[in-house]
Protein backbone atom coordinates (compact mmCIF):
# COMPACT_ATOMS: atom_id res chain seq x y z
CA UNK A 1 0.00 0.00 0.00
CA UNK A 2 1.52 3.78 -0.58
CA UNK A 3 2.36 5.22 2.75
CA UNK A 4 0.64 8.67 1.63
CA UNK A 5 -2.81 9.40 1.15
CA UNK A 6 -2.77 11.88 -1.72
CA UNK A 7 -6.26 12.65 -1.18
CA UNK A 8 -5.51 14.06 2.27
CA UNK A 9 -2.59 15.80 0.94
CA UNK A 10 -4.82 18.06 -1.49
CA UNK A 11 -7.56 18.44 1.01
CA UNK A 12 -10.16 16.72 -1.46
CA UNK A 13 -12.24 13.31 -1.39
CA UNK A 14 -12.13 10.58 -3.69
CA UNK A 15 -14.74 11.54 -5.71
CA UNK A 16 -13.07 14.90 -7.13
CA UNK A 17 -13.32 15.87 -10.40
CA UNK A 18 -10.19 16.66 -12.21
CA UNK A 19 -11.14 20.53 -11.90
CA UNK A 20 -10.90 20.13 -7.95
CA UNK A 21 -7.70 17.97 -7.98
CA UNK A 22 -6.32 21.37 -10.19
CA UNK A 23 -7.99 23.82 -7.60
CA UNK A 24 -6.79 22.32 -4.49
CA UNK A 25 -2.94 21.61 -6.11
CA UNK A 26 -3.21 25.10 -7.27
CA UNK A 27 -3.94 26.24 -4.20
CA UNK A 28 -1.32 24.25 -2.03
CA UNK A 29 0.96 24.94 -4.86
CA UNK A 30 1.08 29.04 -4.32
CA UNK A 31 1.14 28.23 -0.42
CA UNK A 32 4.27 25.78 -0.33
CA UNK A 33 6.09 26.99 -2.96
CA UNK A 34 9.96 27.22 -1.33
CA UNK A 35 10.41 30.30 -3.58
CA UNK A 36 7.90 32.29 -1.54
CA UNK A 37 8.07 33.14 2.02
CA UNK A 38 7.23 30.82 4.89
CA UNK A 39 7.42 28.25 1.41
CA UNK A 40 7.71 24.39 2.23
CA UNK A 41 9.87 22.68 0.08
CA UNK A 42 9.06 19.11 1.59
CA UNK A 43 5.38 20.01 1.73
CA UNK A 44 5.56 21.31 -2.12
CA UNK A 45 7.22 17.73 -3.20
CA UNK A 46 4.75 15.93 -1.92
CA UNK A 47 1.16 17.87 -3.27
CA UNK A 48 3.38 17.80 -6.69
CA UNK A 49 3.64 14.37 -6.43
CA UNK A 50 0.05 13.87 -5.46
CA UNK A 51 -1.19 15.80 -8.51
CA UNK A 52 1.07 14.22 -11.08
CA UNK A 53 -0.59 10.94 -9.73
CA UNK A 54 -4.41 12.03 -9.38
CA UNK A 55 -4.43 14.10 -12.83
CA UNK A 56 -3.78 11.27 -14.32
CA UNK A 57 -6.86 8.98 -15.27
CA UNK A 58 -4.63 5.74 -15.70
CA UNK A 59 -2.36 6.19 -12.98
CA UNK A 60 -5.38 7.70 -10.62
CA UNK A 61 -7.14 4.51 -11.45
CA UNK A 62 -4.45 2.81 -10.69
CA UNK A 63 -4.11 4.12 -7.38
CA UNK A 64 -7.21 3.55 -6.05
CA UNK A 65 -7.74 0.33 -6.83
CA UNK A 66 -4.28 -0.75 -5.22
CA UNK A 67 -2.75 1.51 -3.13
CA UNK A 68 -0.21 2.71 -5.79
CA UNK A 69 0.75 3.33 -9.19
CA UNK A 70 2.47 0.55 -11.75
CA UNK A 71 2.90 3.15 -14.92
CA UNK A 72 4.88 5.81 -13.77
CA UNK A 73 4.14 8.29 -10.45
CA UNK A 74 3.88 8.02 -6.54
CA UNK A 75 6.55 7.47 -4.17
CA UNK A 76 7.24 3.86 -5.24
CA UNK A 77 10.93 4.26 -6.43
CA UNK A 78 12.51 5.91 -9.53
CA UNK A 79 10.42 3.52 -11.81
CA UNK A 80 7.01 4.51 -9.27
CA UNK A 81 7.19 8.09 -11.02
CA UNK A 82 6.52 11.62 -9.25
CA UNK A 83 8.85 14.08 -9.73
CA UNK A 84 11.75 12.30 -7.29
CA UNK A 85 12.15 9.67 -10.38
CA UNK A 86 12.77 12.35 -12.82
CA UNK A 87 16.37 12.32 -14.68
CA UNK A 88 17.72 15.66 -14.99
CA UNK A 89 20.95 14.13 -16.03
CA UNK A 90 19.95 14.20 -19.32
CA UNK A 91 20.03 18.47 -18.75
CA UNK A 92 23.63 19.77 -18.86
CA UNK A 93 24.81 20.20 -15.35
CA UNK A 94 22.37 17.69 -13.70
CA UNK A 95 20.02 19.40 -11.26
CA UNK A 96 21.61 22.76 -11.54
CA UNK A 97 20.93 23.13 -15.82
CA UNK A 98 20.03 25.85 -17.82
CA UNK A 99 16.50 25.41 -19.45
CA UNK A 100 13.66 27.58 -19.46
CA UNK A 101 11.05 26.17 -16.54
CA UNK A 102 8.29 26.35 -19.15
CA UNK A 103 9.58 24.09 -21.40
CA UNK A 104 10.05 21.75 -19.01
CA UNK A 105 6.70 21.92 -17.14
CA UNK A 106 4.52 23.99 -19.33
CA UNK A 107 1.57 22.51 -17.24
CA UNK A 108 2.55 24.56 -14.42
CA UNK A 109 3.27 27.92 -15.97
CA UNK A 110 -0.15 28.63 -15.42
CA UNK A 111 0.00 27.43 -11.39
CA UNK A 112 2.85 29.65 -10.67
CA UNK A 113 1.30 32.35 -12.36
CA UNK A 114 4.07 32.38 -14.96
CA UNK A 115 3.98 31.47 -18.67
CA UNK A 116 6.38 33.21 -21.49
CA UNK A 117 4.78 35.58 -23.76
CA UNK A 118 2.40 36.94 -21.15
CA UNK A 119 2.38 40.52 -21.76
CA UNK A 120 2.20 42.82 -18.75
CA UNK A 121 -1.25 44.68 -18.33
CA UNK A 122 -2.15 47.99 -16.72
CA UNK A 123 -4.14 48.67 -13.60
CA UNK A 124 -8.12 47.94 -13.95
CA UNK A 125 -9.77 50.68 -12.17
CA UNK A 126 -13.79 51.09 -10.99
CA UNK A 127 -16.23 54.22 -10.86
CA UNK A 128 -19.56 54.67 -9.15
CA UNK A 129 -22.38 56.21 -11.63
CA UNK A 130 -25.62 57.10 -10.15
CA UNK A 131 -28.45 57.01 -12.67
CA UNK A 132 -32.46 58.33 -11.44
CA UNK A 133 -34.98 55.32 -12.58
CA UNK A 134 -35.95 56.61 -15.40
CA UNK A 135 -32.37 56.40 -16.89
CA UNK A 136 -32.23 52.77 -15.75
CA UNK A 137 -34.90 52.10 -17.48
CA UNK A 138 -34.33 53.30 -20.77
CA UNK A 139 -30.62 54.09 -21.28
CA UNK A 140 -28.30 56.58 -22.24
CA UNK A 141 -24.94 58.25 -22.73
CA UNK A 142 -22.80 59.79 -20.13
CA UNK A 143 -19.43 61.49 -20.47
CA UNK A 144 -17.48 60.84 -17.14
CA UNK A 145 -14.15 62.51 -16.02
CA UNK A 146 -11.59 60.49 -14.62
CA UNK A 147 -7.87 60.66 -13.65
CA UNK A 148 -5.50 57.85 -14.50
CA UNK A 149 -2.53 56.58 -15.98
CA UNK A 150 -3.04 57.11 -19.40
CA UNK A 151 -0.55 57.01 -23.02
CA UNK A 152 1.30 59.85 -22.86
CA UNK A 153 0.02 62.46 -25.01
CA UNK A 154 3.40 64.03 -26.44
CA UNK A 155 5.19 60.69 -27.17
CA UNK A 156 1.93 58.25 -27.71
CA UNK A 157 3.77 55.50 -25.29
CA UNK A 158 7.18 55.36 -26.98
CA UNK A 159 8.91 57.14 -24.20
CA UNK A 160 11.07 59.53 -26.83
CA UNK A 161 10.74 63.04 -26.95
CA UNK A 162 8.79 63.73 -30.33
CA UNK A 163 10.83 63.99 -33.31
CA UNK A 164 14.24 61.48 -32.05
CA UNK A 165 15.26 58.29 -32.15
CA UNK A 166 15.35 55.01 -30.38
CA UNK A 167 17.86 52.37 -29.76
CA UNK A 168 18.23 48.99 -29.23
CA UNK A 169 17.99 48.12 -25.60
CA UNK A 170 21.70 47.82 -23.85
CA UNK A 171 20.48 45.72 -20.93
CA UNK A 172 18.66 43.02 -22.88
CA UNK A 173 20.49 43.48 -26.53
CA UNK A 174 16.85 44.26 -28.14
CA UNK A 175 15.36 40.77 -26.95
CA UNK A 176 13.36 42.17 -24.85
CA UNK A 177 13.39 39.44 -22.04
CA UNK A 178 16.23 38.65 -19.67
CA UNK A 179 17.12 35.59 -18.14
CA UNK A 180 17.37 35.29 -14.62
CA UNK A 181 18.05 32.02 -12.86
CA UNK A 182 15.61 30.91 -9.72
CA UNK A 183 15.96 28.00 -7.16
CA UNK A 184 13.65 25.32 -7.26
CA UNK A 185 12.78 21.58 -5.31
CA UNK A 186 13.67 20.72 -8.86
CA UNK A 187 17.07 22.13 -9.52
CA UNK A 188 18.64 26.01 -10.67
CA UNK A 189 16.38 26.71 -13.56
CA UNK A 190 17.06 30.13 -15.96
CA UNK A 191 13.81 31.76 -16.32
CA UNK A 192 13.18 34.40 -18.94
CA UNK A 193 11.02 37.36 -17.82
CA UNK A 194 10.62 41.51 -19.25
CA UNK A 195 13.39 43.90 -19.67
CA UNK A 196 13.31 46.33 -16.72
CA UNK A 197 14.68 48.85 -19.03
CA UNK A 198 12.82 48.51 -21.80
CA UNK A 199 9.85 46.75 -20.35
CA UNK A 200 9.96 44.27 -23.17
CA UNK A 201 9.82 46.94 -25.74
CA UNK A 202 13.16 45.92 -26.87
CA UNK A 203 13.99 49.53 -27.44
CA UNK A 204 14.70 52.34 -25.56
CA UNK A 205 14.80 56.31 -26.51
CA UNK A 206 17.81 58.23 -27.41
CA UNK A 207 16.24 61.57 -25.84
CA UNK A 208 13.40 60.66 -22.98
CA UNK A 209 10.30 62.45 -23.65
CA UNK A 210 10.24 65.60 -21.45
CA UNK A 211 6.38 65.28 -20.79
CA UNK A 212 6.58 61.57 -19.23
CA UNK A 213 10.20 61.34 -18.53
CA UNK A 214 10.24 58.36 -21.03
CA UNK A 215 8.15 56.03 -19.32
CA UNK A 216 5.51 56.09 -21.81
CA UNK A 217 2.67 56.97 -19.55
CA UNK A 218 1.18 60.21 -17.90
CA UNK A 219 -1.72 60.71 -15.02
CA UNK A 220 -4.04 63.02 -16.59
CA UNK A 221 -7.85 63.79 -16.70
CA UNK A 222 -9.50 61.83 -19.38
CA UNK A 223 -13.07 61.99 -20.49
CA UNK A 224 -14.60 59.05 -21.29
CA UNK A 225 -18.06 58.38 -22.85
CA UNK A 226 -20.33 55.76 -21.08
CA UNK A 227 -23.16 54.16 -23.17
CA UNK A 228 -26.05 52.54 -19.97
CA UNK A 229 -28.21 50.26 -21.99
CA UNK A 230 -31.69 49.93 -21.10
CA UNK A 231 -32.92 48.32 -17.99
CA UNK A 232 -30.04 47.93 -15.65
CA UNK A 233 -30.41 47.37 -12.19
CA UNK A 234 -28.77 48.84 -8.98
CA UNK A 235 -25.47 47.07 -8.43
CA UNK A 236 -24.51 46.04 -12.21
CA UNK A 237 -21.11 46.48 -13.55
CA UNK A 238 -20.69 47.54 -17.07
CA UNK A 239 -16.99 46.64 -18.66
CA UNK A 240 -15.06 49.34 -20.73
CA UNK A 241 -11.93 47.07 -22.11
CA UNK A 242 -8.73 48.43 -22.32
CA UNK A 243 -10.28 51.90 -20.56
CA UNK A 244 -8.25 51.63 -17.32
CA UNK A 245 -4.78 52.63 -16.48
CA UNK A 246 -2.15 51.93 -19.16
CA UNK A 247 1.51 50.49 -18.43
CA UNK A 248 5.23 50.94 -19.78
CA UNK A 249 5.18 48.21 -22.46
CA UNK A 250 1.93 46.04 -21.87
CA UNK A 251 -1.64 46.16 -22.56
CA UNK A 252 -3.77 48.44 -20.58
CA UNK A 253 -6.42 47.54 -18.31
CA UNK A 254 -9.85 47.96 -18.24
CA UNK A 255 -13.07 50.34 -16.47
CA UNK A 256 -15.68 48.93 -14.64
CA UNK A 257 -18.41 51.24 -14.00
CA UNK A 258 -21.00 50.36 -11.33
CA UNK A 259 -23.97 51.47 -11.31
CA UNK A 260 -26.09 52.91 -8.70
CA UNK A 261 -29.62 53.43 -9.38
CA UNK A 262 -32.00 55.89 -7.56
CA UNK A 263 -35.30 54.38 -5.89
CA UNK A 264 -38.23 55.72 -7.40
CA UNK A 265 -41.66 56.68 -5.39
CA UNK A 266 -44.13 55.42 -7.99
CA UNK A 267 -42.59 53.23 -10.03
CA UNK A 268 -40.07 49.38 -9.63
CA UNK A 269 -39.27 46.76 -11.81
CA UNK A 270 -40.14 43.08 -11.90
CA UNK A 271 -38.16 41.90 -15.31
CA UNK A 272 -38.97 43.45 -18.19
CA UNK A 273 -42.18 45.18 -16.52
CA UNK A 274 -42.83 48.16 -14.43
CA UNK A 275 -44.80 47.91 -11.38
CA UNK A 276 -47.40 50.80 -9.51
CA UNK A 277 -49.98 51.37 -7.83
CA UNK A 278 -53.23 53.54 -8.62
CA UNK A 279 -55.60 54.90 -6.01
CA UNK A 280 -59.10 54.09 -6.96
CA UNK A 281 -62.17 55.36 -4.94
CA UNK A 282 -64.67 53.02 -3.84
CA UNK A 283 -67.39 54.61 -5.95
CA UNK A 284 -65.31 54.56 -8.91
CA UNK A 285 -64.28 50.89 -8.25
CA UNK A 286 -67.46 49.76 -8.51
CA UNK A 287 -69.12 51.97 -11.28
CA UNK A 288 -65.77 51.93 -13.39
CA UNK A 289 -63.72 55.36 -14.33
CA UNK A 290 -61.47 56.90 -16.33
CA UNK A 291 -58.28 58.14 -14.64
CA UNK A 292 -55.10 60.28 -15.65
CA UNK A 293 -51.82 57.85 -14.84
CA UNK A 294 -48.10 59.33 -14.83
CA UNK A 295 -45.86 57.15 -17.08
CA UNK A 296 -41.84 56.96 -17.40
CA UNK A 297 -43.62 58.40 -21.04
CA UNK A 298 -46.00 60.72 -19.82
CA UNK A 299 -49.40 61.20 -18.50
CA UNK A 300 -52.07 58.89 -20.31
CA UNK A 301 -55.87 57.95 -19.57
CA UNK A 302 -56.66 54.72 -17.61
CA UNK A 303 -59.66 52.81 -18.21
CA UNK A 304 -60.94 51.15 -14.42
CA UNK A 305 -63.44 49.01 -15.30
CA UNK A 306 -66.27 48.70 -13.14
CA UNK A 307 -66.46 46.41 -9.99
CA UNK A 308 -62.66 46.94 -9.67
CA UNK A 309 -60.95 44.82 -6.83
CA UNK A 310 -58.13 45.54 -4.04
CA UNK A 311 -54.99 43.97 -5.83
CA UNK A 312 -56.48 43.77 -9.34
CA UNK A 313 -53.69 44.50 -11.98
CA UNK A 314 -54.42 46.15 -15.22
CA UNK A 315 -52.19 46.22 -17.62
CA UNK A 316 -50.64 48.56 -20.37
CA UNK A 317 -48.68 47.33 -23.46
CA UNK A 318 -45.52 48.56 -24.28
CA UNK A 319 -45.02 50.95 -21.36
CA UNK A 320 -42.38 48.49 -19.25
CA UNK A 321 -38.52 48.26 -19.71
CA UNK A 322 -37.17 47.77 -23.06
CA UNK A 323 -36.24 44.25 -24.52
CA UNK A 324 -32.84 43.46 -26.40
CA UNK A 325 -34.92 42.85 -29.02
CA UNK A 326 -36.05 46.25 -29.51
CA UNK A 327 -39.77 45.49 -27.86
CA UNK A 328 -40.53 46.70 -24.32
CA UNK A 329 -42.60 44.92 -21.47
CA UNK A 330 -45.84 46.11 -19.79
CA UNK A 331 -46.90 48.77 -17.25
CA UNK A 332 -48.32 47.07 -14.51
CA UNK A 333 -50.68 49.19 -12.23
CA UNK A 334 -51.87 47.82 -8.91
CA UNK A 335 -55.85 48.81 -8.19
CA UNK A 336 -55.68 50.38 -4.91
CA UNK A 337 -59.36 50.50 -3.31
CA UNK A 338 -59.99 53.60 -1.00
CA UNK A 339 -62.15 52.68 1.95
CA UNK A 340 -63.74 56.69 3.11
CA UNK A 341 -62.77 57.16 6.73
CA UNK A 342 -66.50 58.76 7.22
CA UNK A 343 -69.89 58.61 5.91
CA UNK A 344 -72.25 60.60 5.38
CA UNK A 345 -75.46 60.35 6.38
CA UNK A 346 -76.93 60.01 2.50
CA UNK A 347 -74.12 56.98 1.67
CA UNK A 348 -75.05 54.94 5.02
CA UNK A 349 -78.61 54.81 3.59
CA UNK A 350 -77.11 54.15 -0.08
CA UNK A 351 -74.87 51.23 1.23
CA UNK A 352 -77.76 50.11 3.66
CA UNK A 353 -79.95 49.74 0.26
CA UNK A 354 -76.79 47.93 -1.51
CA UNK A 355 -76.69 45.57 1.48
CA UNK A 356 -80.36 44.93 1.51
CA UNK A 357 -80.22 43.75 -1.85
CA UNK A 358 -77.36 41.35 -1.08
CA UNK A 359 -74.56 43.13 -2.37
Amino acid sequence: MASKDYYQLLGIDKKASKEDIKKAFRKLAHQYHPDKKGGDEAKFKEVSEAYSVLSDDKKRSEYDSYGRVFSGGGSQGPQGGGFEGFDFSQFQGGADFDVDLNDIFGGFSDIFGGGRGRQARGRDISVDLELSFKESVFGLTRRMLITKDSTCSSCTGSGAEPGTKTKTCPTCNGKGQVVESRRSPFGTFSVSTACATCNGRRVVPEKPCTTCKGSGVERRQEEITVVIPPGLDNGQVIRLAGFGEAISGGATGDLYVKVHVRADQKFRKEGYNLVTDLSVKISDALMGSEYQLETLDGTVSLKVPPLSSTDEILRMKGKGVPTERGKRGDLLIRVRVEMPQKLSKEAKELLLKLKQEGI
